[in-house]
């Protein structure tokens, strides 16, 4: 598995873990030069599960992402899509 693959993988499977209807979560890449955007749509009701108080649980994500990515010398970034 590539490395890109593998961070995608990863961040679907801290999301089906959190929430509540696994199926609906589904992560979308939008590739750049020197970054990588992940897109993570959940069902509805998941929203704020993903999201955390104030928050936490999506800029914890996206600590994972900026730690993986200094390690692969890419730049990855979440966006949470309602």
């Amino acid at each position: 598995m590539d490395e890109k693959a593998g961070v995608r993988t990863l961040v679907e499977h801290i999301a089906k873990a959190l929430v509540d209807v696994p199926d609906e979560v589904v992560v979308h890449e939008l590739e750049g030069e020197q970054s990588t955007v992940f897109e993570l749509r959940v069902a509805a009701g998941d929203l704020g599960k993903v999201i955390g108080k104030q928050g936490r649980t999506a800029r914890s994500i996206r600590t994972l992402l900026g730690a993986v990515g200094t390690k692969l010398n890419r730049r990855y970034s979440l966006e949470i899509l309602e």
